[in-house]
């Protein structure tokens, strides 16, 4: 039984190690409760620090600068992300859960290799293979297409990893062994028999290439140059550069301060945001995926 000192120390120590997450916590917050809030205020305001609410009609103003910059390129960048990024994890969706399966199910020669390929692609930066990929594309003359873009995040690794853990511990050998015992080919066991199981793993990897696609910032400022190609990541930058904040003497007809800028920024996460709290009832069950075998 503990004694009463020892209570204090856990005490103690469960008070210490909730302080500091709080404080954690609150040196996370601030920086996202002030972008949250900057569109509501002025960049006077802005300017004096710390957290405040602004108007709505800031906000109003903000959006209204926004839409003027370049004839409303703004929305442009955001309807060619969504283009990319949903062909993109569609396209991820369609090759990682078949490829997933066969490495977790089928054994055929070169399978420890591929899958020791397939870690090896996930882990390598995207960085090491833009410039590869930049002379392949400009050989091909598409540069400024979505369609390599599409293509190159249909290429998820970590999407195949996710859908080789899942039929590897999650899928009973049973049901396998009895869809043969059925007489169904190896494809009809894994349309049959897999696919209606794999939900989450499907749910993992449509999200997972979905905020890699529409987070990627340095493979399509390289393989778009043009603005009207641009996405939305790509296109923050190039309002950022264009801000009287950067470049005073650029002459624009709108007004790019903070709040502008923060405005920009929010309404670019919205998407992300929306397909995460569509999920969470896959992404919580998927999670778990593996970790019960059977």
């Amino acid at each position: 039984m503990p004694t009463t000192k020892g209570m204090r120390h856990a005490t103690a120590g469960t008070v210490v190690r909730v302080a500091v997450m709080v404080l954690i916590g609150i040196m996370l917050m601030y920086p996202l409760a002030g972008l949250l809030l900057a569109p509501t205020r002025t960049e006077s305001s802005m300017m004096h620090g710390g957290l405040a609410i602004g108007t709505w009609a800031n906000v109003q103003y903000a959006w209204r600068q926004i839409m003027g910059f370049d004839s409303g390129i703004f929305v442009v960048w955001m309807k060619n992300t969504v283009v990319m990024v949903v062909g993109g994890a569609i396209l991820a969706i369609i090759l990682s859960v078949p490829s997933g399966y066969a490495m977790a199910r089928l054994q055929f020669r070169g399978r420890s290799w591929l899958i020791f390929a397939t870690l090896l692609f996930m882990v390598m930066p995207n960085t090491v293979l833009v410039i590869p990929l930049f002379l392949e594309v400009a050989t091909v003359h598409m540069l400024d297409s979505f369609w390599p873009i599409i293509v190159i995040y249909g290429f998820y690794p970590f999407g195949v990893y996710l859908a080789f853990i899942h039929f590897k511990t999650a899928l009973p050998m049973e049901l396998v062994e009895a869809g043969r015992m059925d007489g169904l080919s190896e494809i009809g066991i894994f349309f049959r028999v897999a696919v209606p199981l794999a939900r989450q793993a499907v749910a993992l990897v449509g999200f997972f290439g979905f905020v890699a696609g529409w987070t990627n910032f340095f493979l399509p400022y390289v393989l778009l140059p043009q603005t009207q190609s641009s996405p939305v990541a790509v296109g923050l930058l190039q309002m950022i550069s264009s801000s009287q904040l950067v470049n005073p003497e650029l002459g624009l007809n709108v007004q790019l301060y903070m709040p502008e800028l923060a405005l920009a920024a929010i309404v670019a996460m919205i998407p992300v945001m929306v397909i995460f709290i569509a999920a969470q009832r896959y992404l919580q069950r998927g999670a778990m995926m593996g970790a019960v075998k059977g």
